[in-house]
């Protein structure tokens, strides 16, 4: 499995830095991770629900440490390399992680 794309859409939140989508083998996207600036950095949360008790919970999220820190590096690298563009989420240029090619984002999240 490899992540083909991430796509993010930055924001100038207290906490939340940007949205993310990212894209498997170029046929599998997930929507609605989330780059947070927590208490002891940055870090990519999953998308979640609100259950009726109130809790968020994950309706998407790796099952390992692997495909966590796969998940994490690219897209902290995406973010990473926007802001060192001066936060153009919309550069055509491509990024890259590892060995893979990203691209940036060209339109809003929905």
């Amino acid at each position: 499995m490899e992540i083909t794309e991430v796509r993010l859409t930055l924001r100038e939140e207290d906490r939340l830095k940007a949205f993310v989508s990212i894209t498997f083998d170029n046929a599998f996207v997930v929507r609605g991770l989330k780059v947070i600036d927590g208490n002891t950095g940055l870090f990519v949360a999953m998308p979640s629900r609100r259950g009726k008790d109130g809790t968020f919970r994950d309706i998407a999220h790796p099952i390992n440490n692997e495909a966590r820190t796969m998940i994490e590096d690219a897209v902290l690298a995406e973010y990473r390399h926007q802001l060192a563009m001066g936060g153009d989420e919309t550069s055509s240029e491509p990024s890259y992680v590892g060995d893979r090619e990203l691209v940036h984002a060209d339109e809003t999240l929905d």
